[in-house]
């Protein structure tokens, strides 16, 4: 699933291709794309036809338009979705699940969808501690890159949880953005197990934690993210190449560029995690 730094890939993209121009029609070509607008197709593509984008915004892995009626068109890629800018005429992707055509005539932005996980749709705005936000997310919380994100009291918070600390680490409600990948990464570069008890750290590991995340997000930023296949790509089509610089993720039977140990792969709810057994020793279990 993209997380944070792919998101905003692809924000930035947008705010180049879509900012101040005027929807002039929606297709719907799937019904799931639409599934979280409860009011259905007609109400989706009736409010937005005419409808101005006065910004592209985003906070951890969501991104969204604001319009020009102070409602916002909320947007989360799930699995595999993809926002792309296409010249219009071009063959429609084998996964178009929507269309958006503009009243300048000039590009169309298109949401592509292999497995439908992910979603459109129409929200209201809402202030939260100074911040306009959908309010289908004002519970999520600031991510690193956010100018507002407090490292403090975030580790504070993280130090609270009786949980291991990955999986505090992807509760979007403590912090947002961060992913398995990103997870998996921050804890390499801080050499901390993904099972420590987040109620365990140091007030210096909580914060080195979070700071290797931000850290992370900004190199990856820098190369377009990390893409494994051709599910995520940005609005131009093209793959992010950070995963030639993942030091833990994926990695299971190569060398720790670290210590030279080899990174092991780990059961963690329904998915993996990688570590270095040698940089990241288990913890003990709570008597």
């Amino acid at each position: 699933m993209p997380e944070l730094p792919e998101v905003e890939v692809v924000r930035a993209g947008l705010e180049k291709h879509v900012l101040g121009r005027i929807v002039s029609s929606v297709e719907v070509l799937h019904p799931r794309a639409i599934r979280r607008h409860v009011l259905g197709e007609a109400d989706f593509v009736g409010r937005l036809v005419g409808a101005k984008i006065t910004a592209v915004c985003r906070r951890g892995k969501y991104l969204w338009f604001e319009l020009a009626d102070g409602t916002a068109v909320l947007a989360h890629l799930g699995m595999s979705g993809q926002m792309l800018i296409q010249p219009r005429g071009v063959v429609d992707e084998k996964h178009l699940r929507v269309r958006f055509r503009f009243s300048d005539d000039g590009p169309e932005l298109r949401f592509v969808d292999q497995r439908t996980f992910g979603g459109l749709s129409l929200t209201d705005l809402v202030e939260v501690e100074g911040t306009v936000l959908p309010s289908a997310i004002a519970h999520i919380a600031r991510d690193p890159l956010d100018p507002l994100f407090d490292v403090v009291a975030t580790a504070r918070a993280l130090r609270t949880r009786r949980t291991e600390v990955k999986r505090a680490l992807l509760d979007q409600t403590l912090v947002s953005g961060i992913g398995n990948i990103y997870a998996d990464e921050a804890l390499w570069r801080v050499g901390l197990h993904w099972a420590r008890p987040a109620d365990r750290l140091t007030a210096t590991q909580a914060r080195g934690v979070l700071a290797a995340a931000a850290e992370m997000m900004v190199e990856a930023l820098r190369v377009g993210g990390t893409s494994f296949d051709a599910l995520y790509v940005n609005v131009n089509g093209e793959s992010g190449y950070f995963s030639r610089s993942l030091d833990a993720y994926g990695r299971e039977g190569e060398p720790c560029r670290r210590c030279g140990s080899l990174i092991v792969r780990e059961a963690f709810t329904n998915r993996s995690s990688f570590s270095c057994p040698r940089c990241q020793p288990k913890p003990r279990s709570r008597r």
